[in-house]
């Protein structure tokens, strides 16, 4: 069987650089339909959004679905908190993880898996901003490393 073809529309980056990343999960996204169609448009952003566990169920606050040009007087409501689909007991052990340790829930990136609206979720870690700095200066070795080694086989 063929796997389905992943198709992204919004990635957190500035996730990657302001959390250190414990685990990542993939859960489902409550979507209504214009949602559905202003994003397959790529009209979403997931800048300073987070996941929330209220009353045994996960919700996304803060992503940002533009409304569907398209769209009449039924049209989504573009800042409007969704419900994220995960299997009950993996949510109260999200739960365990996330509050017993002080961790937080952040989107990294919003894309369709095949139809299906998907949604990776990170137990995140805030980093200081030494680890920042430390993270920065690997990357910039890196790149000069690669610059030196494409230099070298020309």
């Amino acid at each position: 069987m063929d796997k389905p073809e992943l198709k992204l529309i919004a990635q957190n980056r500035k996730a990657r650089h302001e959390y250190e990343i414990l685990d990542t999960y993939e859960v489902g996204i409550v979507l209504v339909g214009t949602e559905v169609k202003s994003l397959r448009l790529g009209k979403a952003q997931m800048q300073d959004s987070y996941a929330v566990i209220e009353e045994g169920e996960l919700f996304l606050h803060k992503f940002h679905i533009s409304a569907y040009d398209q769209g009449n007087v039924h049209n989504h409501e573009p800042d409007r908190v969704r419900k994220l689909l995960m299997h009950r007991r993996e949510i109260r052990k999200l739960y365990q993880r996330a509050v017993e340790r002080g961790l937080t829930l952040v989107p990294l990136k919003a894309y369709f898996k095949g139809k299906v609206a998907k949604v990776e979720l990170a137990l995140v870690r805030g980093k200081k901003s030494h680890d920042k700095r430390d993270a920065i200066m690997e990357r910039e070795v890196r790149r000069e490393l690669d610059r030196r080694m494409k230099e070298r086989r020309k």
